[in-house]
């Protein structure tokens, strides 16, 4: 795979609840996180003394940040929304020529920010808030 321009790793918000995405506006960086916390069964018989973990145990979860120039369109009003509701709403991320990651995410912080001789920016950071689905794109066999 060719190195890919980061620009194309896009963040798509549920504009009106009917699955109907659009990028956020302004954002100039973003980042994708998976985590998953382990189970530990280690016990005193444990082979050797080293840990032990559960498969497929455990939580999974995923969080998502991106920062960028404030502009006053359609996406910044719909976060500022989800946020002050609390509301739980579908997000994809588009990660080029690898996939999309679609599902519930939550904004849990939303900051804006800005210096007498720039522009308005703002960080966004969400949760995730139940099962996420990936869809390949752009594989070749």
């Amino acid at each position: 795979m060719a190195a890919q321009n980061g620009s194309d790793l896009l963040l798509k918000v549920d504009i009106d609840g009917n699955l109907v995405f659009e990028t956020f506006a302004g954002l100039r960086t973003t980042r994708l996180s998976f985590n998953a916390a382990p189970v530990d069964v280690t016990a005193i018989g444990s082979p050797g003394g080293w840990r032990e973990l559960l498969g497929n145990a455990g939580i999974r979860t995923a969080s998502v940040s991106g920062a960028g120039v404030f502009r006053d369109e359609a996406t910044d009003a719909r976060a500022r929304a989800l946020f002050f509701d609390g509301a739980v709403v579908r997000w994809q991320v588009i990660l080029p020529d690898f996939g999309i990651v679609e599902g519930p995410f939550q904004i849990t912080a939303l900051e804006y920010a800005g210096a007498h001789d720039g522009e308005a920016t703002y960080e966004v950071s969400l949760a995730s808030a139940g099962e996420l689905t990936f869809s390949p794109i752009g594989v070749e066999p």
